[in-house]
């Protein structure tokens, strides 16, 4: 399987008014998630409407690369799985610019007992790996990093046991729960500091739909049984809220009617409460049989507490530009560690664009401001980008967007998709 081809793209936002109806694409969660286990299961899994973007094609290379076989059909992939016999086909993974697939596939390698190496691009190189690695060798797996962070490389067998993770990332944690039911003996694992726990939530809904047997008091202490076995599958992969984050923030500053369709409220995805953020702002949103309608005839600037919603912090931030007031979003110092640091990034770029805004240690305070279209920097981070190209929208004159080529990280179609709904945008290759 190739890599997908990068071409260097900007982009150019105009002020916009929206209307019509937007199909939400897969969860970028849940499909890398579903990529995991299948890998894992013994037998053939079906992955029905995954999310096909750069970062779940990372997982599905890394997939190919531990032995699984893939094959992709219309709207659908098949996995036929290792049944949980780790013997990676080859030594190096590059997972390029996704640190979920990073996370969770270093986890599943320590269950082999061959060394595999994972790098990725430079914004991978950057983020913390520490906690992770720390945890692993506790559980008998060896990892050799340069300061902690890619390039290393991990060498099994998880052998169980007890270890403590740090939850800054979610992701730690969920990795750690992927793979320690294929370890020999049992694994008790303590967090501290969680964040973002509703994408816990996530991996536990997809161990109990496995019937993987774990005890948890709360989110911060889990004992998972060892030598158990996951099962092949055919699963439906529910819509992505962090890609809804990005229309229903587009309705509040532009302010416009839109129908967005295929979102499912009963999924654990945090983002979910972005619908919860803008309601307490004075959007009308109104649940269908065809979908969620939101409407935006003025919004109120108040306090949102983030920590469960990290990746929405860049579109809030643009909201909060439009809002009556002040808007503050704390308790998400996490988004320091993304792609980017999206505190610092979103607060200097919309400064540019003339925002009344203030970084804080864990978030930032807008005030209501009249943005002014320049030219900004997306920091090679998709949601930087596509929340500039939502603030474009809003502003008077013509906004361009560097890096604009990584939307393809989680949201391919975003551009079309909004185009169809009416906003001004156009691809500057």
């Amino acid at each position: 399987m190739l890599p997908v081809k990068i071409i260097k793209l900007k982009l150019l936002s105009r002020k916009s008014t929206l209307s019509g109806d937007i199909l939400i694409p897969a969860s970028k969660s849940h499909t890398i998630r579903a990529v995991a286990i299948a890998t894992m299961a013994g037998g053939r899994s079906f992955l029905r409407n995954p999310l096909e973007s750069a970062d779940t094609r990372a997982a599905l290379r890394a997939a190919t690369e531990f032995g699984a076989r893939v094959k992709e059909d219309d709207n659908c992939w098949t996995i036929d799985g290792t049944g949980g016999n780790i013997s990676p086909v080859a030594s190096f993974i590059d997972v390029a610019n996704s640190g979920t697939t990073l996370r969770i596939f270093s986890a599943l390698a320590a269950l082999g007992s061959h060394p595999v190496t994972f790098d990725g691009d430079s914004s991978i190189r950057s983020r913390p790996m520490n906690p992770l690695l720390n945890a692993l060798r506790n559980l008998g797996v060896t990892a050799k990093a340069l300061n902690e962070k890619c390039p290393f490389t991990i060498t099994g067998p998880l052998k169980g046991g007890v270890t403590e993770v740090d939850g800054i990332s979610s992701q730690f944690l969920t990795a750690l729960l992927l793979s320690s039911p294929i370890a020999k003996a049992d694994t008790e694992i303590v967090v501290e500091n969680l964040h973002e726990k509703p994408y816990v939530e996530i991996t536990l809904d997809w161990l109990r739909s496995q019937k993987i047997h774990f005890e948890q008091k709360g989110l911060d202490w889990f004992r998972v049984t060892g030598n158990q076995n996951y099962k092949a599958f055919d699963r439906h992969i529910a819509a992505d809220f962090s890609s809804a984050t990005f229309a229903l923030c587009a309705a509040a500053v532009t302010g416009s009617e839109i129908l967005i369709k295929g979102l499912d409220f009963s999924d654990h995805q945090g983002d979910k409460q972005v619908f919860d953020y803008l309601g307490r702002m004075g959007m009308a949103i109104e649940e269908g049989n065809e979908g969620v309608t939101v409407t935006s005839k003025g919004l109120k600037g108040i306090e949102i507490d983030m920590n469960d919603t990290p990746d929405a912090l860049p579109a809030m931030a643009v909201v909060g530009c439009i809002a009556d007031g002040i808007t503050k979003l704390f308790n998400v110092k996490q988004a320091r560690l993304k792609e980017c640091d999206r505190i610092s990034a979103i607060t200097r770029e919309l400064k540019k664009m003339g925002a009344k805004i203030e970084e804080i240690p864990d978030g930032v305070i807008v005030q209501k401001s009249k943005l002014k279209g320049t030219n900004v920097h997306g920091y090679h981070d998709h949601r930087m980008v596509m929340a500039l190209a939502v603030a474009g929208m809003c502003a008077e004159g013509e906004t361009i967007i560097d890096s604009a080529e990584t939307i393809s990280v989680t949201y391919p179609r975003f551009i079309d998709d909004f185009k169809d709904l009416g906003a001004n945008l156009k691809r500057i290759n």
